[in-house]
């Protein structure tokens, strides 16, 4: 097993970040679940394999999971990693993939999970938030925390404003992770995470950001 499969259903800035490290020889395929995902587009102009399973031509989601287990299962994935994938999975695949499949959410899990975390964000008055990447179970954004970036929210903020922030982070955060990931220096065993800090990785990611903690 190598690599790692991304499955969106949007824009695919994570996807285009990711791509844009040393992971790009790593992605085995983009899956989309909307046929106009503008981030296949993206995959598709760089080469990268894609397809497109969407939800909505199936008569239940065990038939559109199904479908896309066989999808993935053709490329043997070390890791799934959904970027702006907007799909609950059920428990089927999860339990299949449980331990192999990693998301990142627009807040600091536990707070705020679901969708419209910044909007709950800025109504709730706190005075931080940020971007957290996880393993995903069968608890949707509940599952065990690899890493967190950390953002001020400001009393001037807007939803969208603290969204834009938090991308940012997200987009150094994530294929830090799965870089991590795919040199066996972060896994998971009963759900518990174990890491192998290097010497490196304070100096990687002090050179983009000091607040981003793993």
């Amino acid at each position: 097993m190598d690599g790692i499969v991304i499955l969106i259903s949007g824009r695919g800035s994570n996807l285009k970040a990711i791509y844009n490290t040393n992971l790009k020889n790593k992605i085995k395929c983009v899956i989309s679940n909307k046929v106009d995902a503008l981030g296949i587009e993206f995959a598709k102009n760089n080469s990268l394999n894609t397809e497109i399973i969407a939800h909505n031509s199936f008569k239940s989601r065990e038939e559109f999971e199904n479908q896309l287990m066989i999808s993935i299962d053709k490329y043997s994935p070390k890791l799934i990693v959904l970027a702006g994938f907007m799909r609950i999975l059920g428990n089927n695949f999860v339990n299949k993939y449980r331990g192999k499949i990693i998301n990142i959410h627009p807040s600091l899990l536990p707070a705020f999970p679901g969708a419209n975390a910044p909007q709950y964000t800025v109504n709730a008055n706190v005075k931080v938030s940020g971007a957290s990447v996880h393993f995903v179970t069968d608890k949707v954004d509940f599952g065990p925390i690899i890493a967190q970036g950390v953002v001020r929210v400001e009393t001037t903020d807007s939803p969208n404003d603290l969204a834009s922030r938090i991308l940012e982070i997200e987009h150094i955060l994530y294929p830090f992770v799965i870089s991590k990931i795919l040199l066996n220096q972060i896994n998971i065993h009963n759900d518990k995470i174990n890491l192998k800090k290097e010497a490196d990785d304070a100096k990687f990611l002090g050179k983009y950001f000091s607040n981003i903690f793993y």
